[in-house]
């Protein structure tokens, strides 16, 4: 184990260094890409705090940190806001205790009340956990028909059950931003959620191009559904998805996941990632059906001037006034409002 481990922050000029460290590492995840922090930057706003371990073979980890201040989240170094993992990526527990030794540093140098990170799995330093979030994910076979027959009965009866009505999906790029953006906008504002800015969506598909497609299916002429996902590595990772509450009876979103699904195994990927899920929600229990099971999600935080984890997701009861308002609220106001308000809880 090499011991002369330093960390200094990310330089511009070293974004292929970085990013072919993260490709290469087992760890390595789509929300460690420099590519996230461009959209995070230019879409919020967020300063970027991204640092690098380097040894005499270069960069042997990374920690991609940005901090966000405000009223609900305090002031926070996250790793990374709005993605579903994060955290530290290294080679050695040598480069993970420099990069967290230094973030905690950096925390103190710039206030923070706390530090977040999103691991994927435990990266071996004794910090705080949260154990509200969980992920599903499985294997693809490269048979959609094996694929189908791994998917239980029930819910194998709900997908013919979107083919029985017709459905069709389309695969496109930024061209479909508008219709996804529509669809998803409503389906956020029944959850009683803010949508994100138009403009995220457009840097998405711009930075990271071929990582990034839209499914989008369709009855007809009409857009009833739709969803955004990440392709990275051997992963098919649906992120953002919706569909028109006036087809659900059609069974859109199982018929979505399952073109998904098929798409993935005929491309070549290998694991079908269905992403987070708060234990005890709706989406939890869809995965299920899947026949995913749940895996944590070991969140964990290093506490500074906040002495307990934070909580500033919507099982806090605290908002749940804020999201029953926001369910009454007319959709168009609720989409111009709503990109205001999603900064503040990433």
């Amino acid at each position: 184990m090499k011991e002369n481990v330093r960390v200094s922050f990310f330089q511009d000029h070293e974004e292929k260094l970085w990013d072919d460290f993260v490709d290469r590492s087992p760890q390595g995840t789509f929300f460690h890409l420099i590519g996230w922090k461009k959209v995070i930057e230019k879409t919020f706003g967020y300063r970027s705090c991204y640092l690098a371990a380097y040894d005499d073979c270069g960069i042997c980890g990374c920690l991609p940190l940005f901090q966000v201040k405000n009223i609900i989240c305090g002031n926070a170094l996250i790793s990374v806001p709005f993605g579903v993992t994060g955290g530290i990526c290294a080679d050695n527990s040598v480069a993970v205790n420099s990069l967290l030794h230094r973030a905690q540093e950096l925390a103190e140098e710039l206030g923070a009340d706390y530090i977040e990170l999103r691991q994927a799995s435990p990266c071996g330093v004794d910090l705080p956990e949260k154990d509200l979030y969980v992920t599903f994910e499985r294997e693809l076979e490269s048979d959609a028909d094996k694929n189908m027959a791994a998917i239980p009965r029930k819910q194998r009866r709900m997908i013919r059950q979107g083919m029985k009505h017709d459905l069709v999906s389309s695969v496109n790029g930024k061209e479909s931003i508008p219709l996804f953006y529509e669809i998803y906008a409503h389906s956020v504002h029944n959850l009683g959620t803010p949508v994100f800015p138009y403009k995220y969506f457009q840097c998405l598909m711009e930075i990271f191009e071929e990582k990034v497609r839209i499914h989008t299916v369709w009855h007809q002429e009409t857009p009833v559904a739709a969803v955004l996902t990440f392709f990275y590595k051997n992963r098919v990772m649906p992120h953002y998805s919706g569909a028109l509450k006036s087809y659900f009876h059609f069974a859109v979103n199982d018929f979505m996941y399952w073109e998904l699904m098929k798409y993935g195994c005929e491309h070549g990927f290998t694991i079908f990632d269905f992403g987070r899920s708060k234990r005890g929600t709706g989406s939890f229990d869809f995965k299920r059906h899947w026949g995913f099971e749940p895996l944590p999600l070991p969140y964990q935080y290093s506490l500074h001037k906040q002495k307990e984890i934070p909580n500033v997701s919507p099982t806090n009861s605290k908002f749940k006034p804020f999201i029953a308002l926001w369910k009454k609220l007319p959709l168009p106001i609720a989409n111009i409002v709503g990109p205001h308000l999603i900064r503040y809880v990433p």
